[in-house]
């Protein structure tokens, strides 16, 4: 998570849109897992190992799919963020 104001969060969402119900907030510095798909039909796989500006640039307007235990009791299930707010590792 990057770019996140310093007196907020990410929100990971139940589905790709911004009036979608908030599930869980992440502030910048987390590690997220990606499932590797976000909206528009971009891959995370066909853009890995390309520049980061240019990473940065194919998921900017996009939403992307992370696994996310909101509760952390080990019951995983798809969560959605804001392509603007991450960066690879």
């Amino acid at each position: 998570v990057t770019g996140v104001a310093a007196s907020d969060v990410l929100n990971v969402r139940a589905w790709p849109a911004n009036f979608s119900r908030i599930l869980v907030g992440h502030p910048n510095g987390t590690a997220l897992s990606l499932t590797g798909k976000c909206t528009g039909g971009v891959k995370l796989d066909a853009i890995n190992g390309r520049p980061a500006a240019e990473q940065a640039a194919a998921v900017r307007t996009r939403w992307c799919e992370i696994w996310l235990d909101p509760l952390g009791d080990g019951n995983f299930r798809a969560g959605w963020v804001y392509g603007k707010f991450i960066a690879p590792l």
